[in-house]
């Protein structure tokens, strides 16, 4: 019997495995032209050659990613508690902040990128603000899943509203907190790439727009690739941490 961890790592490769034969097939097959689609194989080559330069890009989307996950985290959990527990707060900020989230980031980033200029800042900030709402709207669906029950009875034990806070609705809302946080982390890679495309001087997605630019397709696809590599990275990061964190979860495993 091939044990159930083993299995959720097979599975994936299997079918990654299978997109990539018929990837290759296809394009050699019909003789796509590499401009227009590499194949895997020229991707690789691409990823070989130039894995130095792959390399030193990937670093700083990486640092903008996690700066800005941390940051929608440590904001977004306070702003949830407050929203979760206050009816003044939830009627006041939560049309607030679905308006914000209509808007896209791709139509702000160049006024953030006023505000801030081409460094570290500004690709935080989109960063920051791709992940903030996942993170606020699974926290405080958390914090009112909390089960009634447990509330009551940690009233009629006379604990205090901190303890019932720390102690029953926080542990309570940990699944849904990281349910938002998985998708938080991967969509501050993408407001990091946002960042770099309307302005950088690096990155992943300045090497991006640069290889397109010059025509180098393999080159622009082991971008993505490395991309995608860098989101599987911090997703599984944020795994490895709830499993710590929650032990007893069957979420966690």
């Amino acid at each position: 019997m091939i044990p159930h961890d083993w299995k959720s790592a097979i599975y994936p490769l299997v079918g990654i495995a299978a997109i990539v034969v018929i990837w290759q097939l296809y394009v050699s097959m019909f003789g796509i032209n590499r401009i227009v689609l590499p194949g895997p194989f020229d991707i690789w080559d691409a990823s070989v050659k130039n894995w130095s330069l792959l390399l030193t890009e990937t670093w700083p989307t990486f640092v903008e990613s996690i700066l800005g996950f941390l940051l929608a985290v440590a904001i977004g959990i306070p702003v949830a508690v407050c929203v979760a527990n206050s009816r003044v707060l939830n009627l006041t900020l939560y049309p607030i902040l679905i308006a914000t989230q209509s808007v896209p980031k791709v139509a702000i980033a160049p006024i953030i990128l006023v505000w801030f200029g081409l460094g570290l800042k500004s690709k935080l900030v989109i960063a920051f603000l791709v992940a903030f709402f996942p993170i606020v709207v699974d926290t405080a669906t958390g914090m009112r899943a909390t089960p009634p029950g447990l509330v009551e009875l940690a009233r009629a034990l006379r604990a205090s509203p901190f303890q019932i806070f720390t102690k029953v609705q926080f542990p309570a809302a940990l699944p849904f907190i990281f349910a938002g946080a998985k998708v938080a982390v991967t969509l501050a890679v993408i407001g990091a790439v946002i960042g770099e495309f309307v302005g950088s001087l690096n990155g992943l997605g300045n090497l991006l727009l640069t290889a397109n630019s010059q025509l180098d397709s393999p080159l622009a696809w082991a971008a993505l690739v490395w991309l995608s590599l860098l989101g599987i990275l911090l997703f599984a990061a944020v795994v490895v941490v709830e499993r710590l964190a929650m032990p007893w979860s069957e979420s966690g495993h």
